[in-house]
């Protein structure tokens, strides 16, 4: 019944319910029968809280997320995700949600196939200061580590002069849901890309670094 629901309506809000603490509500969600999953190749700094339970990302109260699939910058992304709220925010806290059948119906049919001809290519560049250190987002400090896990999932990774590490990847733009067949808007371009972030951050960060430098870009997987 509740796979049902969530199949057709994309998400399903539990009220009034007592979970009772961390470790009770990843045995409650554990229960509905999928495994759950660890934050692996991250993009924003979560601590573990219990196995397979995290924090949401630990950004400033005063910033603000906008709505995005979770990990749609990789080949490799949960099916369902929980949230649960331990302590309620007192104020704010909100989590926006839509369907991302409607926003890719929405989206102009010559936009949604240029994103679907070129795909995408994200580039990360870990650490100094800037983004999560590699060795978080890994969860490993042994370099070799960190190069078999992205030969196995096709992330092309290159260690710089400095000794930190440039990640690209060609991502899907959209998918298509395995389940219902839907054709969804699957992806974080507008996350990902430089012109989301606030005019005098992005002035800032382009004086400190080069273009190929930036935290996180995203370009068209031809690189364009």
């Amino acid at each position: 019944l509740v796979a049902a629901h969530l199949y057709s309506a994309g998400g399903i809000l539990f009220r009034g319910f007592d979970v009772g603490g961390a470790e009770a509500f990843r045995e409650f969600a554990a229960g509905f029968g999928d495994p759950l999953l660890n934050y692996e190749f991250g993009s924003t700094p979560r601590s573990n809280v219990t196995k397979g339970v995290y924090t949401s990302t630990e950004y400033p109260a005063h910033q603000s997320i906008p709505l995005h699939n979770e990990q749609a910058y990789t080949l490799d992304w949960p099916m369902k995700i929980w949230f649960y709220s331990m302590i309620a925010a007192q104020t704010g806290g909100e989590t926006p949600i839509a369907d991302s059948r409607e926003i890719y119906r929405r989206i102009p049919a010559r936009i949604r196939d240029r994103f679907i001809e070129k795909k995408l290519m994200y580039v990360r560049n870990y650490g100094n200061g800037l983004d999560v250190e590699w060795s978080q987002v890994f969860n490993t400090e042994d370099e070799s580590v960190v190069e078999a896990y992205c030969r196995a999932h096709n992330i092309e990774c290159e260690w710089k002069d400095d000794g930190e590490l440039r990640t690209r990847q060609i991502c899907q733009a959209i998918s298509r849901h395995p389940v219902t067949h839907d054709t969804v808007w699957f992806n974080q371009a507008h996350l990902f890309h430089i012109s989301n972030l606030q005019p005098e951050v992005r002035e800032t960060l382009l004086d400190v670094v080069d273009e190929e430098d930036l935290p996180r870009n995203v370009y068209y997987g031809d690189g364009s």
